[in-house]
């Protein structure tokens, strides 16, 4: 018989290894810890409970109506509407009709997967941009179809390496809402090309490394095939936080202080509602 997970979570799974599974899927997830209880309750302080976005369920905070009504408001977090952590204290008698009589206080945090980085372009800022980028959580992918260029020991840090035709590999990568992607290759075309397809996709960060006379030439082009100034908006470009960076390592540091930001609330993830204080980061050798 198919388990129902929303009323029935497997209680004989191991929580921590489904905490993995998640980060790996990249799905969301809410854990309900209990931290304390008081008096008779049907579990012990550090029972987990963890709830997916897609439904599924495992551990147990105890069963019957105190796993009914933690169920209810891992699901309620998971969801824009209520803060994604938070501290619940319930009275079993009083708040659920139970008659063990004592008090639990369950502790609910929201659970991501690491950010993604896609960056297309294994070149000297490529490169450094998965190093910088993976020290600080980025679960970095790099692109190029270049053999030479896209050789896994030049990219000890990266999750992936994928030697094929960035614009093949496009459809392959499952880019959503949570991935950041950074243009960085060496084919003017073919950043075009890719940007085109970044903005017509569901990526949540869309970077081009690039001067503003380029980047302003792309928009260009792109507004006269059609593309929709909505659409437009949402390239960061040109990429970077302004720190005078010159070498491709400083570059990448700059473009990585850019995504932090982004992830940590300090910039909108709206590029369009960006505030504009951002450089001008160039490939060596670009004129700006």
């Amino acid at each position: 018989m198919t388990r129902d997970h929303f009323t029935n979570p497997d209680s004989s799974a191991d929580v921590h290894e489904w905490l993995v599974r998640a980060r790996r899927e990249r799905t969301a997830a809410v854990l309900a810890t209990v931290v304390e209880v008081t008096g008779s309750a049907p579990q012990v302080a550090g029972a987990k409970l963890l709830v997916l976005a897609d439904g599924r369920a495992v551990g147990t905070v105890g069963g019957g109506a105190i796993e009914r009504r933690v169920l209810e408001e891992a699901r309620g977090r998971l969801s824009s509407e209520r803060e994604s952590t938070g501290l619940v204290t319930l009275n079993l008698t009083r708040d659920l009709g139970m008659c063990c009589g004592g008090e639990m206080k369950i502790f609910f945090e929201r659970v991501r997967g690491a950010e993604r980085l896609i960056v297309f372009g294994g070149g000297h800022i490529g490169r450094a941009l998965v190093e910088t980028a993976s020290r600080v959580g980025f679960e970095v992918t790099v692109v190029d179809e270049r053999e030479e260029w896209a050789r896994r020991e030049r990219f000890p840090s990266a999750e992936q390496v994928v030697n094929e035709e960035p614009e093949v590999a496009l459809p392959e990568l499952l880019i959503d809402e949570a991935t950041y992607a950074v243009v960085v290759t060496h084919d003017h075309p073919l950043d075009q090309a890719l940007v085109k397809a970044l903005l017509g996709s569901r990526a949540g960060f869309v970077g081009l490394v690039a001067s503003r006379t380029k980047r302003n030439k792309f928009v260009m082009r792109l507004r006269a095939q059609g593309m929709s100034e909505e659409r437009l908006a949402r390239l960061r470009s040109p990429l970077g936080i302004d720190l005078g960076a010159v070498t491709p390592e400083e570059i990448a540091l700059s473009i990585t202080a850019e995504l932090v930001a982004v992830r940590r609330g300090v910039l909108p993830a709206d590029a369009s509602q960006a505030s504009g204080a951002l450089v001008t980061p160039r490939r060596l050798g670009e004129p700006s």
